[in-house]
């Protein structure tokens, strides 16, 4: 039984800017959905308050948040992509595109016969290995360059959403 509790944070940040609070909105939708009463979720909960956290005190894009919230998100649910090796080759080099439908990165020559995967950067590529293996509390800890961002909005939405099955968008309140 709780007799009390006090607040550790209380992300006000948030209260103040009506992006931020369409951000949070969304990550909170998505927490709703994919977590269930009386479950040891733990490491969901750790994403859920590091990410608030990161839209509440820094100016970091916004865009970039939610990429790498869906991202780690996925990866807690067991649902890592495969980033070391080509997925339908095996081959470790020019690892050039992502593809969706098979869970992990394409060489230049696979790619060619996937005409679904994404095309992404080596910075990109880069990113998406951090993100997979860093801890909860460092995931955030890099920058991209607006390119790079681009491609990995598109891969997080789409591929979050696929494996979802269901299709998240940010609502438009103003």
């Amino acid at each position: 039984m709780i007799n009390s509790s006090d607040s550790i944070e209380m992300f006000y940040n948030i209260r103040t800017d009506l992006d931020k609070i369409k951000y949070a909105s969304h990550i909170t939708k998505i927490i709703q959905d994919v977590t269930n009463e009386n479950e040891n979720s733990y490491k969901i909960l750790q994403l859920f308050l590091n990410t608030l956290y990161m839209i509440s005190e820094t100016d970091r894009d916004l865009d970039f948040i939610l990429s790498v919230f869906k991202l780690k998100l996925l990866c807690i649910l067991g649902l890592n992509p495969i980033l070391s090796e080509c997925v339908g080759c095996n081959a470790e080099e020019e690892l050039t595109s992502f593809s969706i439908k098979d869970d992990g990165v394409k060489c230049k020559a696979c790619s060619r016969k996937d005409k679904g995967s994404i095309k992404i950067s080596q910075s990109t590529l880069t990113s998406l290995r951090y993100i997979v293996s860093a801890p909860i509390k460092k995931v955030f800890g890099f920058t991209l360059k607006d390119e790079s961002l681009k491609e990995l909005k598109c891969l997080s939405m789409v591929y979050f959403n696929q494996k979802l099955e269901k299709e998240y968008k940010l609502e438009t309140w103003y």
